[in-house]
């Protein structure tokens, strides 16, 4: 279940927001004025969505240290749209 709490709770109300979020181990969404303004969650669930992220760069850091290879930054852009427009005809 989406958990929206008002921003104000966080001020008033912090001990039971920072429960939610360790118990259910799911973000709650924070509102001002009636719209979203942030996300609050666990350090292990933002690690969760990070880390994978993280290591993938890492290991392009790896291999771009181990090749000569070098790419121009509109290289790059045509090589990514050429893979959409071939999985788009799949």
């Amino acid at each position: 279940m989406i958990n929206i709490r008002p921003v104000s709770d966080l001020r008033n109300k912090f001990p039971e927001v920072e429960e939610i979020v360790i118990t259910t181990n799911s973000p709650v969404f924070l509102t001002k004025n009636g719209y979203g303004t942030m996300v609050l969650m666990s350090i292990e669930q933002y690690s969760a969505l990070t880390d994978p992220i993280e290591y993938a760069l890492d290991e392009a850091d790896s291999a771009a240290k181990e090749s000569k290879i070098r790419y121009s930054g509109a290289d790059v852009f045509r090589r990514i749209r050429e893979r959409v427009k071939i999985k788009k005809k799949l």
